[in-house]
C-alpha cells in the first residue's frame, strides 16, 4: 500500500548492535499527510529495529506557541496518533520532552560552549524568520536544544531528512567541541541515517504540505472534512475530456504515496487516456486514505476512551527515559565542575 524506505545494511547493523534510535516531532497542531510520510511512518518501520527513544518535543513548541492549552492539547493528540498507528512501548520508548528535565539542564550547558557564528548559520531560522515567525532567542538556539535532545540519550542513529541535516552537523559540532574541552568521548557523536527517499508531500495548493501554509491533510480526519479537504486540492484547467499528465498533478502525486504500483499505472492510464477528471481522480484519493487509515482511525476511538492508559504510557517512558538522561548527565556535571546536593537532599 505505502511504499517503505529499505536501507538494509543501515536495519542490519541497529538491529545487531541494539543502537539507540532516537526522534522527536513538535506538537504545532493536528499531525498530516506531511508529516505521516516524512518522518512517522519511518519511526513505526525503525521501532523494531534497535532501542528506539522517541519523544513529544512540547519544549520546542514554545517557540511559536504562546497558548499553553494548545501545547497540551497538541501534544496529547500526537500521542493518540501515534499509538493508533502502531507505535509499540513495548519495543520502543515513547515519551514527553518535559518528562525528562535534564535535557534543559544540557542544552544550557551546551549554549555556553556553542559560538554565535555557528548558530547565526542556522538554515531553519533563517527560513522561518524569512516566514514570518517572530525571531526569538529560542528560535534562534533551536539547534542547541535539539542536540541536548540526541546527546541526552548516547544517541547512536538520528533518522532524519535531507532538510534536518545542518542540525545534526551542529550536534555533532557541539558534541565535538564539548568532548575536546572536557575530555575525548565524554558525549557520543550520534550518526545521521538521512531518509533519502522522503517524497515532498503536496499541499492541497501545490506547496509542500505544512501547518504555516494551512494546506494540510488531516491523518485522521474523515468524512466530510477530509471530502472537503481532497476536493479543495488544486489542479488546471484541463477539461474532462481531455488527456492529462499524471506527472503534473497535486492530485496524482498524492495518490502514488498510497496506491500500490499496479494501481499508479492503472490511473496514470486513465489519466493520459482522457475523459477522466480531476473530480474522478480526487474521489480515488479519497478512497485510498479512508482505506489505508480505518483501522489507525478505530484505535484512535478507542484509545480517546482510555486516556489514563495514554499517560500511564508516557509516564513509563518518560521514566525510562530519564534512567538514561541522569546517566550522561553525571558524566557532564562532574566534568564541568556542577555541584548537585539534591539527590543527598532526598528523604
Amino acid at each position: 500500500m505505502v511504499k517503505k524506505n529499505t536501507d538494509m545494511a543501515t536495519a542490519e547493523k541497529m538491529t545487531e548492535e541494539r543502537q539507540t534510535i532516537l526522534s522527536g516531532i513538535t506538537p504545532s497542531g493536528r499531525l498530516h499527510l506531511g508529516n505521516y510520510f516524512g518522518a512517522m511512518r519511518q519511526h513505526l518501520e525503525m521501532q523494531h529495529r534497535g532501542d528506539a527513544f522517541y519523544f513529544i518535543a512540547n519544549y520546542h513548541s514554545l517557540t511559536a506557541l504562546e497558548d499553553g492549552e494548545k501545547v497540551r492539547e497538541f501534544s496529547l493528540n500526537i500521542a493518540l496518533d501515534y499509538l493508533a498507528l502502531g507505535l509499540d512501548p513495548e519495543k520502543c520508548t515513547f515519551f514527553l520532552q518535559s518528562d525528562v528535565p535534564q535535557v534543559t539542564e544540557l542544552c544550557w550547558i551546551l549554549v555556553n560552549r556553542s559560538p554565535v557564528s555557528l548558530m547565526e548559520k542556522g538554515v531553519a531560522y533563517k527560513d522561518k524568520v524569512a516566514n514570518g515567525f517572530s525571531p526569538n532567542t529560542g528560535l534562534f538556539i533551536y539547534p542547541v536544544l535539539q542536540a541536548a535532545d540526541i546527546l541526552i540519550y548516547d544517541s547512536d542513529i538520528v533518522p532524519v531528512g535531507a532538510d534536518q541535516k545542518q542540525n545534526l552537523e551542529i550536534c555533532r559540532d557541539l558534541a565535538g567541541r564539548f568532548n575536546h574541552v572536557y575530555g575525548e568521548e565524554l558525549l557520543k557523536l550520534p550518526e545521521p541515517h538521512i531518509v533519502e527517499e522522503v517524497a515532498v508531500v503536496p499541499g492541497i495548493d501545490g506547496r509542500k504540505m505544512s501547518k504555516s501554509y494551512h494546506n494540510t491533510i488531516g491523518i485522521f480526519d474523515e468524512g466530510k472534512a477530509l471530502k472537503k479537504q481532497v476536493m479543495a486540492i488544486e489542479t488546471d484547467s484541463a477539461a474532462l475530456e481531455d488527456p492529462k499528465d499524471p506527472e503534473s498533478c497535486n492530485v496524482f502525486a498524492l495518490i502514488k504515496l498510497f496506491a500500490d504500483e499496479e494501481q499508479r499505472e492503472e490511473i496514470a492510464g486513465k489519466y493520459r487516456a482522457g475523459g477522466y477528471g480531476y473530480g474522478h481522480a480526487k474521489s480515488e484519493l479519497l478512497t485510498l486514505i479512508n482505506e489505508a487509515f480505518a483501522e489507525a482511525r478505530e484505535r484512535r476511538r478507542d484509545l480517546e476512551t482510555r486516556p489514563d492508559d495514554v499517560m500511564d504510557i508516557l509516564r513509563e517512558g518518560g521514566l525510562k527515559a530519564r534512567e538514561r538522561a541522569d546517566s550522561v548527565m553525571e558524566r557532564v556535571r562532574s566534568a564541568t565542575g556542577l555541584i548537585t546536593t539534591y539527590r543527598e537532599l532526598q528523604p
